[in-house]
């Protein structure tokens, strides 16, 4: 093999909507309005909860770190996403299509482990609710938040390092939204079965780990629901855990499925709609998931929007 096909590309070219050129400018208002809802719904979760006093408990403060991380992973990509589609040539450099990489996986996977925190969270409210204030003080929540960042962090490095100490021969052509690792993978021209081979393990680490977290994390608690004698005391319960649970499947179902399978299984069309899922879409509906079934941000929101109103006509 040559050694010019052995460089690496200078930049990459971002095929994702090549095929809709008609459809560049209503691609791009959708892809606008769904990061100007991200971004503004995420922060209002913010800054609701961290004014209201009501909500300064660990499942709240936990909910504030995710519409955080929310915010963060989605203007990794869709910004550049946004440059794109008012662009004739769809191009990102080498490096900052392995910097979008690392911040993209990094963003993910802190989601995964804090979503797992969360869960835990429920699991100790509902099954221990005697022990709860004790167990979940204010230097426990904040070491399990601020940990969830680090296994990701690592996560990030290894892909990183691995996706791209390979050779990407003569194309650099990604037909995919963003950098992410299948799609890269699959420009190479080099033996990859080590990379899938990692890719499958820290998935399985960082994906299949906390998933399995969560599942049994919901068996106890969901048998500690179907103990409360009362039916309304029930549903008070299972309230506090429907919005994650909801924000969990989500997630999980789309994330796991593409990165725990081999590049040979690789579908382009299955996996961009896959990947708008749980990169764009999720992040968008979390806000509106956990106000819509949370009585108690509804409340603290409509406090929010009551001193506002009253602030404005004084």
């Amino acid at each position: 093999m040559g050694i010019r096909n052995l460089t690496k590309p200078s930049e990459f070219i971002i095929m994702g909507f090549s095929s809709l050129p008609e459809l560049q400018t209503l691609l791009f208002a959708i892809f606008l309005v769904i990061y100007i809802v991200t971004l503004m719904g995420n922060t209002i979760i913010i800054v609701v909860i961290r004014l209201d006093f009501r909500l300064h408990k660990p499942m709240y403060m936990f909910l504030g770190n995710l519409s955080f991380i929310d915010i963060c992973y989605t203007s990794t990509t869709l910004p550049k996403i946004l440059e794109h589609l008012m662009q004739e040539r769809k191009a990102i450099s080498y490096a900052g299509c392995a910097m979008q990489l690392y911040f993209f996986l990094w963003f993910l996977g802190t989601e995964s482990v804090l979503l797992t925190v969360m869960a835990y969270d429920r699991y100790e409210a509902i099954c221990n609710p005697l022990r709860y204030t004790i167990v979940m003080n204010k230097i426990v929540c904040w070491t399990l938040a601020t940990g969830s960042w680090i296994p990701s962090l690592v996560n990030a490095a290894v892909h990183a390092y691995f996706t791209f100490s390979l050779p990407f021969c003569s194309s650099n052509k990604l037909n995919y939204f963003f950098c992410d690792v299948p799609p890269l993978l699959s420009l190479s021209c080099a033996d990859t079965s080590l990379n899938q081979i990692v890719l499958l393990v820290t998935s399985m680490f960082i994906g299949c780990t906390p998933c399995l977290c969560i599942i049994v994390s919901y068996v106890n608690i969901i048998r500690a629901i179907l103990r409360i004698s009362s039916s309304k005391g029930r549903q008070k319960a299972f309230s506090t855990c429907s919005s994650h649970l909801t924000v969990v499947i989500f997630f999980y179902a789309s994330a796991i499925f593409t990165y725990m399978r081999p590049i040979s299984s690789y579908s382009l069309d299955r996996d961009r709609l896959l990947s708008l899922l749980y990169s764009f879409v999720t992040p968008m509906l979390n806000p509106a998931i956990y106000t819509l079934k949370n009585k108690d941000m509804k409340r603290a929101l409509k406090r929010a929007f009551v001193i506002k109103t009253f602030f404005s006509h004084t």
